[in-house]
């Protein structure tokens, strides 16, 4: 709602416009026989936020007094709706002032989505993250950052499913919403990490790991048959239960932990403690050893083919 204030009452600091007031754009609005729109004003400072050159123009009419509307904010927050009422219509921002708003807006407001800056600015996006990344005034890095639609999401959505995971783990008996909240994430994220790790998978998809992770199903690299005719996949073994150790659905779970010793047994068998274990065995006990070691192979075998038909 509108109401008038004199022009005497108001302030002019802080303008996003580098160069100041236009004179031939005051001239124009001056001419104008149409009422001029009102004015917005930051309360309670009564710093004008986006009107600058209504004003000059009403003065040159002789007017005392002008139509204004409050706005309601902290400082920061006033400038962004200068940058932004200056960038949507009347006068636009030169270049020079946007990359100046822009910057400023990263300073007040660095918990801002790249786009939601933009969209202020009258920039790209792409600008914005340039320019977030050359900033010297970075301050504390935030997990979380603000959309467009008002919401907050994780800069790293990778970093929120992992803490999901873990807490999943930690509390089982949590709502969703509890998981959601504490982890920084969306509910529906939260389900769908649920979902994954009921299902056995990482909880991180592979589009959002980076490429030393998205390898194959849960991050973890498949040995082909060619490995293992070759000895390759030997070679991996340790990056895999290494990779396995990482998954909080199964470090952080009594039957994962036992799980993750027994696969990390084989480990002993490779290079010079293979030798050891080999000279350990007494001559009379060979043949019983190596059937054991064919059967616990053989039950290893029936194990993973259970687990491929379950999955």
């Amino acid at each position: 709602m509108a109401t008038t204030l004199p022009l005497d009452a108001l302030q002019y600091a802080d303008s996003p416009r580098s160069a100041g007031v236009d004179p031939e754009h005051v001239q124009k609005l001056a001419r104008s026989t149409a009422s001029l729109p009102p004015i917005v004003v930051h309360w309670p400072t009564l710093r004008v936020v986006d009107g600058v050159h209504r004003v000059h123009a009403a003065r040159l009419r002789g007017d005392d007094r002008i139509d204004v509307r409050y706005f309601e904010g902290s400082a920061g927050d006033a400038f962004v709706e200068a940058v932004r009422l200056n960038t949507s219509r009347g006068l636009p921002l030169t270049r020079v002032d946007r990359a100046a708003a822009v910057s400023r807006i990263l300073s007040t407001h660095p918990h801002w989505s790249d786009r939601l800056i933009a969209s202020a600015a009258g920039v790209t996006a792409g600008t914005v993250a340039a320019m977030r990344k050359r900033s010297t005034n970075q301050g504390e890095q935030l997990n979380t950052r603000k959309g467009r639609d008002g919401k907050l999401r994780p800069v790293d959505p990778a970093e929120g499913r992992r803490r999901a995971g873990l807490l999943l783990a930690e509390r089982p008996d949590a709502t969703l919403r509890q998981i959601a909240a504490d982890a920084g994430i969306a509910l529906a994220t939260a389900r769908d990490v649920r979902e994954r790790i009921r299902r056995g998978e990482d909880p991180v998809p592979r589009r959002f790991r980076g490429p030393e992770e998205a390898t194959d199903i849960g991050g973890l690299a498949q040995p082909t048959a060619a490995d293992v005719v070759s000895g390759a996949a030997e070679a991996d073994m340790g990056l895999l239960i290494t990779q396995l150790r990482k998954d909080p659905s199964l470090r952080l779970t009594e039957a994962g932990r036992a799980l993750l010793q027994m696969l990390s047994a084989p480990l002993l068998l490779q290079g010079d403690r293979a030798h050891l274990l080999v000279d350990a065995v007494p001559g009379h006990r060979t043949a019983s050893v190596v059937r054991a070691a064919r059967g616990c192979a053989q039950r290893w075998l029936e194990f993973a083919e259970h687990l491929e038909r379950h999955t």
